[in-house]
Order: structure tokens, then C-alpha cells, then sequence
């Protein structure tokens, strides 16, 4: 039987690679797509040698061209850090809507299903915990992290816009705070930069009081609730995260315990429209889909880890954006 075809964007990337190792498992051929602007080719080198597998360079914020068939198509290019999009956001925006729109074009001519990465920042600084589907959010167009929330939210509506008038098979699944191996050291997000840290021996950055709270899924849980909410007949929003909820501050010191390093927390100002609360209501997906996290926090942090201890010395190195540090996302 001929293997079905799925167009990733973003493979190189951290949820992107992990993708491409699932669908290569589940015996698909897997097109990767990724210009390389956070992305990094270690992450998926070891699918090069795959007949299944092949990479395309390319900017899907211009005009995306992929021969014969496809089947899916997952849309999950973008910058998905404070960092990334503080430092690019005029190619952030592009990516969510000139990306997205390129995509939904292809997918239509081919008549393949497609699923886009929309993440929690569509809730923004939410009145409301844990966060359903159904909530509008609370989000500042003009602030530092609008480039990144308001793209993901004009990604969604241009998406059911081509579902609902063009009747296109289309999946939107709302990415809470993933971690596991593969992430960046130093790309702004808390569970990597206080990791860092601690290998680097310094003290953990935490910033505000160290109330805000956030819930963080390990990467093998939210890649089946993502393929899962591909093969399913949803056309609507579905959160997909681990609801157990933890405080910044208490986290710091779950990595300190965690490391077995003698660092301290210390505290900085809270930037400007940093989220206070970040739990999601999984009651969709546990319903719809059957899907719920496993892994455990302690687990997945052991193995994350491992990961980071296993990498060179240079890539300890935080060269730039001392400032962002910890930018608790």
C-alpha cells in the first residue's frame, strides 16, 4: 500500500522534529520544511538517510510548492519563544498569516487535511483559570508579545475561514508549555533557561513575585494529543497541555532540587504583559480525543535533564539577551 504523504513546517524545530519522528514511525513520508531561522538540522539529521524522508529549506511565508500528493499538511512554523519573537517579530507575524494562508492554499489544491500549531498565548493574560477553549482571552495587540498572540490568533480565523467557506478538512490545536529534549538552552522559555543556569552555575532569574503559575506537558504526551486531534473529526479549537499547575517560584525550586546545585532564586521586575496564570482545561481533549498526559513532571524532568547534561560544554554558553533570560513562558 502506498505510504500516505505529510507536509511538517518547522520540522527542525522542537515540537517539529519530534513530529517527524512520530509520522516516520506511524510509516508515513515525511516532507520537512524549515528555514532555518530557530530551527537547527541536528535535530532531525538522523532522518536523512530515510527513503520516507526528505527536507526542503524554504520560507513558507512565501509561496510553497510540494510535488504529487499530500495527505496532511501540520503548520507548525514559527518563532515560539519571547526571545525568537522579540528579536524577529516582523517575520513572526509573516509566518502566521502569510505562512498560514500559503498552506491553507496548498492544502486546498491538494486536497489534504491540515492542522496548525495555535498555542495558549491566544488566551493572553487570562481572567479565567484554567483556561477552556471557549474563553476569548485577554490579549494586548500592541505589546511586546503581540507579534506572537495576535499572529496565533489571526492564524485561527483564517483557518475556520477556509473550513467553513471552502469547506477545507482543518485541525486547530491550542499548544500549552511543552519541554523535553531538543530544546533550546537558551531561548528565553523558563524550563530551559533555569536548566541552563543551574548546569552554568548561576543563580535561577525568576521574574515578578514567583506567583505566576504555569503547566508544563512533556513533549511525547503532546505529540500524540496532536496526532490524535489530526485523525479526528474536529474542526474546533482543542487545548492540549498538562493541567497540573505549578507556581514559577516553586518550580525554580524543583530545578534546583532536581540539578542538586546550591544557586539561589533571585528576582527581577515582571515584563510587560507576562501571563499570571497558565493552566488548561483538557475536558475536550480528554473527551473527544481519549487523550490525557502520562508522563509525569518529575519524569519528563529527569529526562530533559539528562538531555541538557549530555550536550557539549559551547552550548551551555548563553551568548546573548541576558535581559530575558527567564521570560517565565
Amino acid at each position: 500500500m502506498e505510504r500516505k504523504r505529510v507536509l511538517i513546517t518547522g520540522a527542525a524545530g522542537f515540537l517539529g522534529s519530534h513530529l517527524c519522528d512520530r509520522f516516520i514511525k506511524e510509516d508515513y513520508h515525511v516532507i520537512a520544511m524549515d528555514n532555518l531561522i530557530t530551527g537547527d538540522l541536528q535535530n532531525i539529521e538522523h532522518l536523512f538517510a530515510l527513503e520516507n524522508f526528505e527536507f526542503a529549506n524554504h520560507d513558507v511565508s512565501k509561496y510553497v510548492y510540494v510535488p504529487g500528493k499530500l495527505d496532511y499538511i501540520l503548520h507548525f512554523a514559527s518563532p515560539a519563544s519571547p526571545i525568537d519573537y522579540l528579536k524577529i517579530p516582523i517575520q513572526t507575524l509573516k509566518v502566521g498569516s502569510l505562512g498560514t494562508h500559503n498552506l491553507l492554499g496548498l492544502a486546498k489544491n491538494k486536497n489534504a487535511r491540515m492542522i496548525i500549531a495555535s498555542t495558549s498565548e491566544v488566551y493572553g493574560d487570562p481572567n479565567v483559570n484554567p483556561q477552556p477553549e471557549e474563553y476569548w482571552g485577554n490579549v494586548n495587540p500592541v505589546g511586546p508579545r503581540g507579534v506572537y498572540d495576535e499572529a496565533k490568533r489571526f492564524q485561527e480565523a483564517i483557518t475556520m475561514a477556509y473550513h467553513t467557506f471552502h469547506g477545507l478538512e482543518t485541525r486547530i490545536v491550542r499548544i500549552f508549555n511543552t519541554y523535553g529534549p531538543r530544546m533550546r538552552l537558551n531561548d528565553g522559555r523558563v524550563l530551559p533557561a533555569f536548566i541552563g543556569q543551574a548546569l552554568r552555575g548561576e543563580d535561577l532569574t525568576v521574574f515578578g513575585d514567583g506567583s505566576q503559575t504555569r503547566s508544563f506537558c512533556y513533549v511525547d504526551d503532546l505529540v500524540e494529543g496532536i496526532y490524535r486531534l489530526l485523525l479526528s473529526d474536529y474542526a474546533q479549537p482543542v487545548n492540549i497541555g498538562n493541567p497540573d499547575e505549578i507556581t514559577i517560584g516553586q518550580f525554580a525550586e524543583e530545578i534546583i532540587k532536581l540539578t542538586g546545585t546550591t544557586q539561589k532564586v533571585i528576582y527581577k521586575e515582571l515584563p510587560v504583559d507576562d501571563p499570571k496564570q497558565r493552566q488548561p482545561d483538557i475536558t475536550k481533549a480528554k473527551a473527544l480525543l481519549g487523550w490525557e498526559p502520562k508522563v509525569g513532571r518529575a519524569e519528563g524532568l529527569k529526562i530533559t535533564y539528562e538531555y541538557f547534561k549530555s550536550l557539549p560544554a559551547e552550548a551551555l554558553v548563553n551568548k546573548e539577551h541576558k535581559d530575558f533570560t527567564t521570560y517565565n513562558r
